[in-house]
């Protein structure tokens, strides 16, 4: 009997990075506002999305204005149709 994982694993099995890499945790809270208003329009709209797209880019945003996350363009991250609410719009 084998315990800790699935025989399938035991060989041929390799570890990937995810596509878009890791990045740093906000520990200082530099964008803990935008998240926190992110999060809050989940809440109150039953976890769509799409209602709360505007705010996950201003989130995004001040994530790569702060070096948390590696600058990227708009359309590769599915947001370059939005208008943000233009807290943080330096590129």
């Amino acid at each position: 009997m084998s315990f800790g994982r699935p025989p399938s694993i035991s060989t041929g099995f390799q570890v990937t990075p995810p596509n878009r890499g890791s990045f740093p945790l906000d520990h200082y809270g530099e964008c803990k506002e935008f998240m926190t208003k992110y999060l809050d329009c989940l809440k109150n709209n039953s976890s769509t999305s799409s209602e709360c797209r505007h705010l996950n880019k201003d989130y995004l945003n001040c994530r790569m204005h702060n070096g948390l996350m590696e600058k990227d363009e708009w359309k590769n991250l599915g947001l370059d149709n939005l208008k943000s609410d233009g807290l943080i719009n330096r590129k």
